[in-house]
């Protein structure tokens, strides 16, 4: 179970990564598993033939070398030392020589000691013996040949040591050579894995551009019968949604053209209303109250959905002028409907001027006004503050504060955050002015956010940045979204 569990957690953390990621670990392992198991054989292999040569070498000196000493024995006046000494053997090898009960060898203390005690037996007792041992970490093999017709025994101890050292330098070679082909693995897998998921990635630019607002985007087609299908399933899903938005833009369009005129035929009847006003009985005065405000609130609602068909359309353009921020800041509030905000100048925004659209200035500062007095129980302060290139426009209230999570959902259309309820005010707006604060602002080229107090207290600080170098007359270009992202006439004519 616990098994289990492991490898399941395991091949979580792998899905988590990349598929570009996972390719080319997949080609790097691949390539690693096949490099270690060539290698393997192949050091095995060789290792097999080294050491079968080498000990088939030292039987056949040894032999020799016995056939020697034993003809050597049999003369009178005999050193045997001078006689080991002559013996045409390696550096490495030490011949050791049993006769008449005595030991001999050039060295005595080192081959008789290295001699096993079972080899030593089996030669005497006159069987020729040939093993493979290892001493003091040192692989040697050892061969006895008895030599019966002059009552003695001849052992040859020859070493591996260049043998392993052959074999060592293999092993490095073979490891080196591991690597490198992990290597080459690795980087074939990122080729491929880069080339089968282009189109993937084509996908993402042009899925990243309509989010973005760019409709119009598509992906040029591919030569892939697998990836072809996607690339035009995708086109399809684009051109719907754009058909879908722009059908629903549309409406909104003209649904709220539809209604400018019966609201112009009310608010005109509401007005006749609201000069008899003293005329009317009570009941129908809070009824009349009742209606003018509904009126009010419906208008603004239609007037906000006109702006932001306007926007949808692209149909949105500036109206410019060099103008000082302060002034114009300070002549929103005056002709709003919270001329009892404090308004603040920052030391140094005193003299800050901006080419802006005064119309779309002065509905930004009323909207943020609007939604501080609906949801924030009234805005504390409005201040204007000068920062690098930009002059910003800060509106404080003392509510609760917009959540962090909120913070970015608030500017969208019909949002108005998951905490709306629970903060002071009527919250009977449809979620339209920040939406439209955002717009206005975007055209020119600016940002605008909302974060917690400076003071540490309670409530939201929605803050508006104008350049003080208007982006608009040298507008930014459009972000390049490489060879797939192309416009949708290229694709959707061809289609047709």
């Amino acid at each position: 179970m616990l098994t289990r569990l492991r490898a399941s957690t395991a091949l979580r953390r792998v899905r988590r990564l990349g598929l570009h990621l996972r390719l080319t670990l997949a080609f790097a392992l691949g390539a690693l598993v096949l490099s270690v198991l060539l290698s393997a054989l192949a050091y095995g292999f060789v290792r097999s033939e080294f050491v079968e040569s080498r000990e088939d070498d030292a039987v056949r000196q040894a032999v020799g070398n016995a056939a020697v000493v034993r003809g050597q024995l049999r003369t009178e006046d005999l050193d045997i030392q001078e006689l080991l000494a002559s013996l045409p053997t390696p550096v490495s090898a030490s011949p050791v020589l049993l006769f008449e009960e005595q030991w001999y060898a050039r060295d005595l203390q080192r081959g008789r000691k290295e001699l096993d005690a079972l080899l030593r037996e089996q030669v005497v007792e006159g069987q020729p013996v040939q093993i493979r041992q290892r001493v003091q970490g040192e692989a040697q093999v050892a061969v006895g040949v008895p030599l019966p017709a002059v009552e003695a025994a001849y052992f040859e101890i020859a070493t591996l040591r260049e043998v392993e050292d052959d074999l060592r330098s293999l092993a490095l070679a073979l490891l080196a050579a591991a690597a490198l082909t992990t290597t080459a693995g690795a980087l074939l897998g990122a080729v491929i894995a880069r080339c089968v998921l282009r189109p993937l990635a084509d996908v993402r630019q042009a899925a990243t551009a309509i989010a973005g607002g760019r409709l119009d985007t598509r992906v040029a087609k591919v030569d892939d019968a697998d990836l072809g299908a996607l690339v035009t399933s995708f086109n399809d899903m684009a051109r719907a949604l754009q058909e879908r938005i722009e059908r629903d833009n549309r409406f909104a369009s003209d649904v709220s053209h539809e209604l400018r005129s019966p609201l112009t035929t009310l608010a005109a009847s509401i007005e006749v209303l609201e000069g008899r006003r003293d005329d009317l009985p009570d009941r129908a005065q809070r009824a009349l109250d009742l209606l003018v405000a509904d009126v009010r609130r419906f208008r603004a609602m239609v007037e906000d959905l006109l702006e932001i068909s306007r926007f949808d359309a692209g149909a949105a353009s500036l109206d410019l002028d060099q103008v000082s921020v302060p002034e114009l800041v300070t002549n929103a509030v005056r002709i709003s409907s919270h001329t009892e905000v404090p308004l603040e100048i920052a030391e140094g925004a005193e003299g800050a001027h901006a080419m802006v659209d005064k119309r779309r200035v002065v509905r930004v500062v009323a909207n943020l006004l609007d939604n501080a007095a609906k949801y924030g129980g009234g805005a504390t302060v409005i201040r204007v503050e000068r920062a690098g290139g930009e002059v910003r426009v800060v509106v404080e209230d003392a509510g609760e504060g917009v959540p962090e999570d909120d913070r970015e959902r608030i500017f969208e259309r019909f949002s108005r955050g998951t905490t709306t309820v629970g903060r002071r005010g009527t919250g009977e707006g449809v979620g339209l002015g920040l939406a439209l604060v955002r717009e206005h602002v975007g055209l020119h080229g600016g940002r605008v956010w909302v974060e917690g107090r400076a003071d540490g207290d309670p409530g939201a600080r929605f803050v508006v940045a104008l350049p003080i170098e208007s982006l608009v007359e040298a507008p930014l270009p459009e972000p390049d979204l490489g060879p797939a992202a192309v416009p949708a006439a290229e694709i959707d004519v061809v289609e047709v």
